[in-house]
């Protein structure tokens, strides 16, 4: 397969067997506390520990505090991204003020302007791999990786070509300053919990 047409099949997005999917995991018995997403056509449920959910809240705060309350930012919402039934419900996404719902009753991928992600020891390798080229591919401008066992997180902005250009490396205790992008604020994460 060339990279071209690897990337063919990365733009599609099977919205209705995605939704097939979903029906069906929402009549299974998912623990409460627990996050069901697809990855790659592969279900994937993660239970949400204390440490992950308060870096959530932090970054939420700072979208908040930064754009008001009524700002689009969601938490563990499905948004479909490019590639093989990729139905992702990101940590943290932010669309923009102009997003609206697609005629399936979804958010559109091309409205995403910012994703967090924070890293589980379950699902780590989808964060740092299929996730960040979808990402990367839906062209979505900032993707921070917040990584509480590393004590750091990853910048990824500037997406070309199904990749992004610039990564910055930014250690918990840090501001990581977002102000040239899109996003345009500054995230404090010296409160970020580690584990």
């Amino acid at each position: 397969m060339t990279v071209l047409e690897d990337r063919i099949m990365m733009a599609d997005v099977d919205t209705e067997r995605l939704d097939e999917w979903f029906k069906r995991l929402e009549r299974m018995p998912v623990p409460e506390g627990f996050r069901v997403e697809i990855v790659g056509g592969n279900v994937f449920m993660t239970p949400q520990r204390d440490t992950h959910w308060e870096i959530i809240r932090r970054v939420l705060w700072a979208f908040e505090d930064r754009f008001g309350r009524d700002v689009k930012v969601f938490s563990d919402v499905r948004i479909d991204f490019p590639g093989r039934e990729n139905g992702f419900c990101p940590d943290v996404a932010k669309l923009s003020g102009s997003a609206e719902k697609d005629g399936t009753g979804h958010w559109r991928h091309q409205d995403v302007q910012f994703v967090a992600e924070v890293i589980s020891q379950g699902t780590a390798a989808n964060d740092y791999g299929p996730k960040r080229t979808a990402y990367a591919v839906a062209e979505v401008p900032v993707y921070l990786i917040a990584d509480p066992y590393q004590g750091r997180c990853h910048v990824h902005t500037d997406p070309k070509d199904g990749d992004y250009a610039t990564v910055t490396k930014v250690e918990f205790g840090t501001d990581i300053h977002l102000t040239g992008t899109v996003v345009d604020l500054v995230l404090k994460t010296h409160d970020f919990p580690r584990d």
